[in-house]
């Protein structure tokens, strides 16, 4: 039964503002609202939901389900319910190009990056990769999107123009999370098998530093202003804030729960992040770093997305 016919209704108005969240576990979508710190609601979307992402006109939220095989567009400002498209095989992270014309997919349990037409979603080109691709980032030259493979603890470097996989090379033990620096030279590339945050010369193939956070360096998000970078350490049950121009650690905080996904409001304020081993979403007032808030929602949060909030680019 699809989403519309199962009478899907979203328990925020247009004047409440809500976090959406992916219960991987639960097969449902939590909606947040941000102002009172509740859960309005708790919907089944599709099966194991992972990430989420905005169209590039900020018009939907896609939601991505590996298990049913596809993408449940929401509304990014209250998540009802818009559409949804099937056939989309274990897309399990997936990506806009810069120029806006690619929509890439990481299949996990398939070992395949998919590249589809992003006007039609359209299937151009399934890539066969290493065991394990996690999660992606774009570069800002329009030609390249790399891969953490997080069974062969490599990075993929994929050109999407010639759609061709142009090389493999080793990382560091079990990376997931990824992040491209501002002057499009480095990948910062969590590795959730280890303490820290490895620096990638992409074109070099090079390891250039180990940036050392926390056990379980896990992923990203930008805090707005080109050169603070926080990353989930899922382990040690922590954030780091690293400078992307000193390549080192500002500060690290305590966020219990196994933090994996995050999102930062726009005026930077709070850091809402999903503690994935305790079924909840986490709020840090980041002026104290404290705990402002837990909020109870499915099994295994996992994605998280807040309309307002400081963009990942």
């Amino acid at each position: 039964m699809s989403l519309a016919a199962a009478g899907w209704v979203a328990a925020a108005s247009a004047q409440t503002p809500v976090a959406v969240v992916l219960n991987s576990a639960g097969d449902s979508v939590s909606l947040i609202d941000t102002r009172a710190y509740k859960e309005i609601s708790r919907t089944r979307v599709g099966r194991e939901p992972h990430h989420l992402m905005p169209t590039p006109d900020n018009k939907s939220l896609i939601v991505a389900s590996v298990q049913s095989n596809d993408l449940v567009f929401l509304d990014p400002v209250t998540g009802e319910f818009q559409k949804r498209i099937t056939k989309i095989s274990d897309p399990y992270q997936l990506g806009f190009s810069p120029d806006r014309k690619w929509f890439v997919t990481a299949s996990l349990a398939l070992d395949r990056v998919d590249i589809y037409s992003a006007d039609d979603y359209k299937l151009v080109k399934r890539l066969p990769v290493p065991k394990g691709p996690s999660h992606l980032v774009f570069s800002k030259d329009n030609r390249h999107v790399f891969v953490t493979l997080q069974h062969t603890n490599e990075v993929a470097i994929i050109d999407y123009i010639a759609q061709t996989v142009k090389s493999v090379a080793p990382i560091g033990k079990t990376p997931a999370g990824i992040w491209i620096s501002p002057d499009d030279r480095y990948l910062f590339v969590g590795l959730l098998g280890a303490d820290h945050v490895a620096v990638f010369d992409w074109r070099k193939g090079e390891v250039t530093k180990k940036i050392v956070t926390a056990p379980g360096a896990h992923n990203f998000w930008p805090m707005g202003d080109g050169r603070r970078l926080l990353v989930t350490n899922r382990v040690a049950n922590s954030v780091s804030i690293i400078d992307m121009n000193t390549q080192s650690v500002i500060e690290t905080f305590p966020v219990p729960g196994g933090p994996d996904c995050m999102e930062l409001t726009a005026d930077g304020k709070e850091l809402w992040v999903t503690s994935r081993w305790i079924a909840k979403v986490t709020v840090i007032d980041m002026d104290t770093k404290k705990i402002k808030a837990q909020i109870p929602v499915g099994r295994s949060p996992h994605g998280i997305y807040i309309h307002k909030h400081v963009a990942s680019n």
